[in-house]
């Protein structure tokens, strides 16, 4: 059975809509897009926006076309992924599904590296059908592990910027999710019945930003609104030296 949710949402997926809504408006995400291309992995974050922009695009935003790219390979972070369930999806919302191979091997494979390649073959999927603005499913919790990660590592108190121009790529990255916590996403998955364990990647699971993640849960037991106040600056405060990787 394909799980499909539409509008009218109730509950909360009336909530992530709203929140979805006031990011696109409050930063411009789809000022010029008439295609938009969504980075469709197959996990909870992923299919939550798709089918948040297909509901609401043209409802209150211009409409736009919806492409969604899939990029597959053993050691991707949509590993493990039903590439004919994704597919299904795709075809009842009336969305073009594109898939790219990713190269990573066991034996090259690390986080960097990666995601370098990742987002070049989305960016290039994605601009050979027109659409010059790519939208990503990371979500409020993602922007405060980035912070921390960036501030521990680095020195630098910066997190992702809910839109930004690649200049090297010629694209826009948009991230419709940035308001909505991590929880919301994981039950509405849940409740509409695409909540699945996708990533099977051996060096993500012991990776740097789960372990930030487990200490952002220690942060929140002593600090209730930690999660949400570091998502909060990190909007202040985003980096845009992704621009030019």
């Amino acid at each position: 059975m394909i799980p499909l949710s539409r509008p009218p949402w109730k509950g909360l997926g009336k909530k992530i809509e709203s929140q979805c809504r006031k990011a696109l408006y409050d930063y411009g995400m789809l000022e010029g897009a008439n295609k938009i291309a969504v980075a469709l992995s197959g996990g909870k974050d992923s299919l939550t926006l798709l089918y948040m922009l297909k509901g609401i695009l043209g409802r209150g935003f211009p409409d736009a076309e919806i492409h969604a790219i899939h990029v597959d390979g053993e050691y991707t972070c949509g590993a493990g992924v039903n590439l004919d369930y994704l597919r299904a999806i795709c075809r009842e919302l009336e969305i073009n599904f594109i898939t790219r191979k990713s190269t990573q091997t066991l034996d090259s494979l690390e986080c960097y590296s990666c995601s370098r390649e990742r987002r070049k073959l989305l960016f290039d999927a994605a601009k050979s059908v027109g659409a010059c603005t790519v939208a990503f499913g990371h979500h409020r919790d993602d922007n405060a592990q980035t912070l921390m990660m960036n501030l521990l590592q680095k020195g630098e108190f910066a997190g992702m910027l809910p839109k930004l121009y690649m200049q090297h790529y010629g694209c826009n990255i948009i991230r419709p999710l940035v308001y909505v916590p991590e929880n919301e996403i994981r039950e509405f998955a849940r409740q509409t019945g695409f909540a699945r364990i996708t990533c099977q990647c051996p060096v993500g699971q012991n990776s740097k930003r789960k372990q930030v993640d487990v200490l952002l849960d220690e942060m929140d037991a002593l600090y209730p609104h930690a999660r949400h106040n570091l998502a909060s600056a990190s909007l202040k405060y985003g980096s845009d030296k992704a621009k030019n990787p």
